[in-house]
């Protein structure tokens, strides 16, 4: 049996539905299956946690960097704020349950880019998504709905930097054919990440995006330093905002 094929029964007996395993699109294509074989069965070592006086730095430095962000776009978060009422019914803000360091359930603030529905169902955004607003496509087009995760920062739920919090529908769908995937949980998620900066981010219909996304929060903990935080940091502010997968 193929590594793909054993893929997809293990999708079968793992209680995923029809629409899950299409959101993950495990394809037939034989190329890509056979890629897919070697990386979903990648490096699934354990990765240590942020403890002790690195984590109290890591800590200050969210407290700092999250403090003097916020009080520089506080006024720019106003503006949002009121367009984003005045373009659609509904608060200027929503939270989202998402995993969270250990896979612990938080809360995620973001600016409301969609138009309210009575559905609680989770569907990722697509390209020209029929559910986002006018004011919530620049939005997400420049990623200015991710600020007011800066208040997760600073409530500590949240780092500057690290793996970015899934939806848990998204974590459910992709932690039976991804061993990897918990163990990206060992740190605080991110408002921006290493992943992100180097194009991993938006919408996984494949496994093959899912794999290269975490393979990239993987090197993050295992590498993690102040400077990498501060290079991604960096890097974010001048490459980070706007990408081809924002939508």
């Amino acid at each position: 049996m193929s590594s793909a094929s054993a893929i997809k029964n293990k999708n079968n007996t793992s209680g995923i539905d029809a629409e899950s395993a299409n959101a993950a699109n495990i394809t037939d294509q034989s190329v890509e299956e056979q890629r897919l074989g070697t990386l979903v069965h990648s490096d699934t070592s354990t990765l240590l946690p942020i403890t002790g006086i690195n984590a109290a730095m890591k800590r200050l430095e969210d407290f700092v960097f999250g403090s003097v962000a916020l009080l520089i776009l506080f006024p720019l978060m106003a503006l949002i704020s009121i367009a984003v009422k005045l373009d659609s019914t509904g608060p200027a803000l929503f939270c989202q349950a998402r995993s969270g360091r250990n896979r612990e359930i938080i809360k995620v603030y973001k600016f409301r880019t969609m138009y309210q529905s009575g559905s609680q169902e989770f569907k990722q955004a697509q390209k020209d998504d029929p559910r986002i607003t006018r004011v919530g496509a620049f939005l997400r087009k420049t990623s200015l709905d991710e600020l007011p995760q800066l208040f997760n920062v600073i409530q500590g739920s949240m780092s500057m930097v690290g793996p970015r919090p899934h939806p848990l529908k998204l974590d459910e769908d992709f932690k039976y054919v991804i061993p990897a995937l918990p163990s990206r949980y060992c740190v605080k998620p991110g408002i921006t990440g290493w992943a992100q900066i180097n194009g991993f981010r938006g919408e996984t219909r494949r496994v093959s995006d899912m794999v290269s996304r975490i393979e990239h929060d993987r090197h993050y903990v295992k590498n993690w330093s102040l400077f990498l935080d501060i290079k991604i940091l960096v890097m974010t502010v001048f490459k980070g905002w706007v990408h081809k997968n924002a939508y």
